[in-house]
């Protein structure tokens, strides 16, 4: 007899599950994988055996955003909830284990005390035990299988050959000889300081291996390093590791030996791409370091932002404006001095070049391609670049806060003036449910909301984000029997 095992076809739906605070437990599996295959069995007893929990299965590869959301990287995989929160989570084929987890968080046996199959009930007992004599006939081992969401068997064989197709491999933005993000370029740096043979991919020469690659590895940004197929990380991994002298011991415990000694230098000297060789003066040097971490976003460009004096230059203050992001600029053509040797400094033979963090990302190509991409914005976030929310945006989200929102002078328990007092009445008196705001208590909020919505006076009642008016419309509305039905279409 087979319980009741439900598939979910959302996260609001799982959502929605989990919030009632009974226990659940979730399954991912995938239908290629045979051990996912034995353990959908053995859960589908264990339904049976606690018909007062809930037993949910997600196909990982068919539902990424619920895959993504609990970090799942193999299959199968269990995640178990109680009162609306986690309280463990399996990895691979593991019958027991499984009876064990659900018997505990659905009451029956005491934390700490297995599960032995003759605790459990008629259906689940047999099948635990038949399918760990199964999983060891097979394969003598409950190991989890990868999976990687979203991506097709041809893309995923691709990408696992690509990432094996040499010991070093780096994929990136250009080739290690022209470098196109100056990520990349710190990258190719340090494996030739390490002195190693790389191969390399330019990911901006096939948009479906650079957009597998961040589901296959589970990693949004580039460059990526892989060592023996295996995911060393992205450039600031690489120079964490690098400095501390841990890529080096990782290359000998893979079997990887620098072909020769490497004739760059690490340090304060080799960053950005330079080394003492570069004949920048140690005044120089110490200026351009300072000027470009003197903002955590930080343009060269000619001219200002709102002056550009170039069609580059305007390109990516427009982005990172579109983006939110505040910033600080240097105009290059008022000083040949850093504009030369920024040049030199940064490996970057043009203008505009942006900065994030100290770190060069490139010039309007490369920042207007990581835009389309949605790339920008994720390193912004990686780097903790927090988006500046303009006066709009946040208008908007206040209006938008409840379906009913009522901008007025004081609370609706205190209302501070009469044509304020008379709304909240109107609203109460229908049974109206709303939101409201004291524009009192905030004076740009108060002037902007003038502007915005191009009515002069408060209070403002907005419905679904459109606003329906102010104190006499609403009144009108009331005594016309209309205020309920206008706030409810």
């Amino acid at each position: 007899m087979s319980g009741t095992v439900k598939e979910v076809k959302s996260k609001e739906e799982l959502d929605g599950v989990v919030k009632t605070g009974a226990p659940t437990i979730l399954h991912f599996w995938a239908s290629w994988c045979d051990a996912s295959k034995h353990m959908d069995q053995v859960f589908s007893h264990l339904s049976t055996d606690f018909p007062l929990s809930h037993f949910l299965r997600v196909e990982a590869e068919e539902q990424p955003e619920i895959s993504v959301a609990y970090s799942v990287a193999a299959v199968p995989y269990f995640v178990f909830f109680k009162d609306g929160k986690v309280v463990y989570t399996l990895e691979g084929a593991d019958p027991s284990g499984l009876a064990n987890k659900v018997s505990k968080i659905a009451g029956l046996i005491k934390p700490g005390e297995p599960a032995a199959p003759a605790s459990l009930g008629m259906a689940a007992g047999p099948a635990v035990l038949e399918t760990v004599q199964e999983l060891a006939k097979e394969n003598g081992s409950f190991q989890a299988e990868p999976v990687h969401p979203g991506i097709s068997s041809s893309l995923k064989f691709r990408l696992q050959e690509l990432v094996k197709s040499n010991s070093v491999m780096l994929f990136m933005k250009g080739v290690p000889e022209a470098p196109r993000c100056g990520f990349s370029q710190k990258v190719v740096d340090i494996l030739k300081d390490e002195g190693v043979k790389f191969g390399s991919f330019d990911i901006l020469s096939d948009d479906e291996v650079r957009e597998g690659l961040k589901k296959f590895s589970n990693w949004p940004t580039f460059p990526q390093l892989y060592c023996n197929g295996e995911l060393l990380g992205g450039c600031d991994i690489a120079v964490a590791m690098h400095e501390s002298g841990e890529l080096k011991e990782v290359f000998r415990d893979h079997g990887i030996n620098p072909v020769g000694s490497s004739e760059s230098t690490t340090g304060e000297g080799s960053k950005g791409g330079v080394t003492e060789s570069t004949g920048l003066s140690s005044v120089l040097t110490s200026r351009l370091k300072s000027l470009i971490n003197s903002s955590p976003v930080m343009l060269f460009m000619k001219g200002k932002p709102d002056e550009p004096k170039c069609g580059f230059s305007r390109k990516v203050v427009e982005i990172l404006r579109q983006e939110k992001v505040e910033f600080e600029s240097f105009d290059i053509l008022t000083d040949e001095e850093v504009r030369q040797g920024l040049k030199v400094y940064s490996n970057w033979s043009s203008y505009p070049q942006l900065y994030i963090k100290g770190e060069l990302i490139g010039g309007s190509d490369i920042v207007l391609d990581m835009q389309k991409s949605g790339e920008l914005k994720e390193v912004l976030a990686e780097k903790g670049i927090e988006r500046k929310e303009s006066l709009e945006d946040r208008l908007k989200n206040l209006i938008g806060s409840s379906p009913v929102m009522l901008f007025i002078k004081g609370t609706p328990d205190a209302p501070r003036c009469g044509f304020s007092s008379k709304v909240v009445n109107a609203l109460k008196e229908d049974g109206i449910p709303f939101g409201s705001f004291d524009i009192l208590t905030d004076e740009e909020v108060r002037q902007g909301l003038k502007t915005f919505s191009n009515w002069p006076t408060f209070p403002q009642l907005y419905y679904k984000g459109e606003l329906v008016g102010g104190c006499d419309i609403v009144l009108d509305l009331k005594n016309g029997g209309e205020l309920k039905s206008t706030l409810s279409e």
